[in-house]
């Protein structure tokens, strides 16, 4: 309602408000009682189909003053017409631009106060009549939408840099391809909204941040129910990235962030490439806070790239305390270092002390080269109980690793010595040389919704005992992350196949052999309880190694609106054998639930081994797939 009929309103219950003299104190009528209020001046009912109807009343502004219970009636009409035309407007938004609308008005009845509710609070004048009470007002509206127009025709016109560039004609044929409204599809203004601004992000991802819709028209014609779109899109000039301006680098140098963001001045200005640069940052660890973008100050084809950050303390501790039902109480603690003094290399310090597992290890990470590729060593010390037996154990590692936004490659030599107690195997030793490569595509880490990841890892050895014996170690995993509809649930598929190939693997220590069970295994199975079964009674690692798990994941919904949990189902399967052959399946099955944490996904869950039929509850935070 306008301005004017507001002021007339306001101005009206001033006219009705009795003027008391200051003297005399106020009185409540005889026939309202304290506690009730004044009845609403109407109440609205819209009749018609049922989703037209519930989407279009909490959008008509009539309802705002259907509890000004003085309203009059040639008010009330004047907010009828209001509402007529804006019920026109609302219903052209959704592609009906010919409805049918009619309104109905009874005539309010008066209604006597209950005998109870009349007792008076002070004495009325014996002059004043007894005051009605007056029913609201049923106002009726009939609504017949009609049919829905529907996109008869789309005109799409793209100009500017992109038109003149043979070679970018591929840009031009997505944005047509992906565009969100095409003849056939049922118009609505919000449908229209997104389909230009979808077009115009195309455009703005690659090549051209300035793009922007220079013309755009919707003809409805009223009588076929079909509307004609034209739209022109300006790509405005390619921009090209600029100079790295780099700001907050104090500690570790401006270097290492140009090194790290991968970004050259002169390349084709894509958004991909900035926030590859900014996920690269952040996922280095030397920063708290990263920001790229193109300056928008300057107005120029090639633009300055600014990256702002906000450097992470040079060294952190972190401590744990935590409970394993597999082996109870376990401390954990981590130190990190980002620029070791004189070499400037990062060193993170790692112990971990629980009733069957004691380690310490140490990593050292040099920084990038131009090509971003780092060197590494590591070194790890472990001793570990088993199920009748224990393993005392060394790793060491030296070699270098790039870690890219979808590929990550790993070249390395690694020496391996087990010390086995409570078995014949006694102290085993071996170098090898390994490649490890990773490929994914996960949509929102850490909390992946879509996407795909595999793994490959071969290590050709060669054992260093008495009778030293070559060998190939090699490693395959997948990850498959498949929606399942438009309600946030998902299908994960998870496998890993591997294996230890050699005439005899007597000589292979038994880090480089495998087990299976526990969180990231076959849930409902202690960790590496599953192996290669003795005739002492002991399950000792194995030369082979399948697994595979099924999970689905689904949002929980409070009130139709999704919470940061969700619930899940899965089935985990592994097999260990020294032979293909004596490869048998040990499965686990349960439920649980994930909650995105700011450190990651915190998963809880809940497994039976089917085998033995008992319950084992797993604990776990983050997402990582390398």
């Amino acid at each position: 309602m306008g301005a004017a009929l507001l002021a007339g309103l306001l101005c009206g219950i001033a006219a009705w408000t009795p003027v008391q003299a200051q003297s005399t104190p106020p009185t409540l009528s005889p026939t309202l009682p304290a506690t009730q209020s004044a009845p609403a001046a109407f109440t609205l009912d819209i009749q018609g189909p049922t989703e037209i109807a519930a989407w279009l009343k909490p959008h008509l502004s009539l309802g705002q003053f259907s509890q000004l219970s003085d309203l009059t009636d040639s008010e009330l009409d004047k907010l009828l017409e209001d509402a007529q035309l804006q019920a026109r407007e609302l219903l052209a938004t959704q592609g009906y631009f010919n409805p049918q609308l009619a309104w109905s008005k009874p005539t309010p009845t008066p209604l006597s106060a209950p005998a109870t509710d009349r007792k008076p609070i002070a004495p009325a004048s014996p002059e004043a009549p007894e005051a009605p009470m007056v029913a609201a007002r049923h106002i009726v509206l009939t609504l017949e939408p009609g049919l829905q127009s529907h996109v008869d025709r789309v005109s799409l016109v793209l100009t500017g840099d992109l038109a003149q560039r043979a070679d970018r004609q591929k840009l031009a044929e997505v944005v047509k391809a992906q565009w969100l409204l095409p003849a056939g599809e049922a118009f609505t203004q919000s449908a229209w909204s997104a389909a230009k601004t979808q077009a115009v992000n195309l455009l703005a991802e690659r090549w051209y941040p300035l793009a922007q819709v220079s013309q755009s028209e919707a003809l409805v014609d009223v009588e076929t129910h079909s509307v004609t779109l034209s739209l022109t899109l300006d790509s405005g000039p390619s921009v090209l990235l600029g100079p790295i301006q780099v700001t907050g680098a104090e500690r570790y140098g401006e270097l290492q962030v140009r090194r790290l963001a991968q970004l050259q001045e002169g390349q084709p200005y894509r958004r991909i490439d900035l926030l590859q640069a900014q996920q690269r940052l952040v996922a280095s660890g030397f920063y708290d806070s990263v920001f790229v973008n193109l300056d928008a100050d300057v107005a120029s084809t090639v633009r300055p790239v600014k990256i702002e950050l906000r450097e992470a303390p040079k060294q952190k501790w972190v401590m744990g305390l935590g409970y394993r039902s597999s082996a109870g109480t376990r401390f954990t603690a981590e130190h990190t270092h980002h620029s070791l003094p004189g070499i400037h290399w990062r060193s993170v310090s790692k112990l971990s002390v629980d009733p069957n597992l004691q380690s310490m290890g140490l990593d050292l990470l040099g920084p990038p080269n131009e090509d971003a590729w780092r060197w590494s060593t590591a070194a790890k010390l472990e001793h570990q109980n088993f199920v009748g037996y224990a393993v005392t154990s060394q790793q060491w590692r030296a070699g270098r690793l790039q870690r890219g936004d979808v590929i990550d490659r790993n070249v390395y030599m690694q020496y391996d010595m087990s010390h086995t107690q409570g078995t014949q195997q006694g102290i085993r030793e071996s170098v090898s040389g390994n490649f490890a490569w990773t490929w994914r595509r996960f949509e929102n880490l850490p909390f992946p919704s879509e996407g795909l990841g595999f793994v490959a890892e071969i290590g050709p050895g060669l054992t260093l005992g008495e009778q030293r014996q070559p060998f190939v170690r090699g490693v395959a995993r997948a990850l498959v992350v498949q929606p399942l509809g438009t309600g946030g649930s998902r299908l994960a598929l998870r496998s890993q196949l591997a294996g230890v190939f050699a005439r005899e693997i007597s000589g292979v220590p038994t880090t480089q052999l495998f087990t299976a069970g526990g969180d990231n295994s076959v849930r409902g199975y202690a960790l590496n309880s599953l192996g290669v079964l003795q005739s002492n009674g002991v399950v000792a690692p194995g030369r082979y190694l399948a697994s595979g798990t099924v999970e689905w994941q689904r949002p929980i919904t409070v009130g139709r609106q999704r919470t940061e949990w969700e619930s899940v189902v899965f089935v985990d399967a592994a097999a260990v054998g020294d032979t293909a052959q004596a490869l048998k399946a040990h499965v686990g099955a349960g439920a649980g639930a994930r909650w995105r944490s700011p450190l990651g996904p915190l998963q809880i869950d809940l497994a039976q081994a089917l085998d033995t039929h008992s319950w084992r509850l797993h604990l776990s935070v983050g997402f990582v797939f390398r």
